[in-house]
């Protein structure tokens, strides 16, 4: 691929994400600034800017762009915030909030993806995320409470650890339902007096798991 045919597509890559519905600039520029060409290895390279989702690793996917984008618009990420990330995966999702949070704790239960993705996070200097092997379904305790949090795999509810760890005030984005139906992509709002829900689109995610992955 040419320096022009790459130019090309990253210039229709963030078209598509505006026509989706991806219209937070903060969110487009930290897209701009993060090429999603060095999370997408192998036969799928050349289709890293399409807005699909890709297969990688250990089974697991990396979300579609629009996807990625209209989550991260929705958790409203401050430079203040300290965020948690459910689901490494490629690590794509955690580098775009390093571009917007203070600070990204991510975790997965593949210990080979948290290897891939941090790597590819010194290549970037990326140097306030922290990824950590683990059962993403309980959080990270030590480092709670968190402004926000996002998860990129779907459970039946929103996990009660997870609400546990979030702050008054804070927001998290996930996908609930059923793995093998059309999942419900909400956004919870922890308030003084309780948890408010927001429903903003049918999506598809891999299910949200307990313990570690054999890789």
């Amino acid at each position: 691929m040419t320096e022009d045919d790459l130019a090309t597509r990253k210039m229709q890559f963030l078209y598509a994400l505006r026509s989706r519905g991806v219209t937070d600039k903060r969110v487009l520029g930290a897209m701009e600034a993060i090429d999603r060409g060095p999370f997408v290895t192998g036969l799928f390279a050349e289709r890293a800017y399409e807005d699909m989702p890709l297969p990688i690793p250990c089974g697991q996917t990396i979300s579609q762009p629009s996807v990625v984008g209209l989550m991260t618009q929705a958790l409203n990420v401050s430079p203040r915030d300290k965020v948690l990330e459910i689901g490494t995966g490629s690590g794509y999702q955690a580098a775009i909030l390093a571009k917007l949070a203070r600070r990204v704790y991510t975790i997965d239960r593949h210990r080979r993806l948290v290897h891939e993705a941090r790597a590819i996070f010194d290549a970037l200097d990326l140097h306030t995320i922290t990824a950590i092997t683990g059962d993403g379904s309980h959080g990270l305790p030590d480092q709670a409470p968190f402004d926000r949090i996002i998860v990129t795999a779907a459970a039946e509810d929103p996990p009660g650890p997870l609400l546990a760890q979030l702050k008054v005030g804070g927001i998290m984005v996930l996908p609930v339902g059923q793995s093998d139906t059309v999942q419900s992509l909400i956004r919870v709002n922890k308030t003084e007096t309780g948890l408010e829900y927001d429903e903003l689109r049918d999506v598809r995610f891999v299910p949200l798991l307990e313990g570690l992955g054999k890789e």
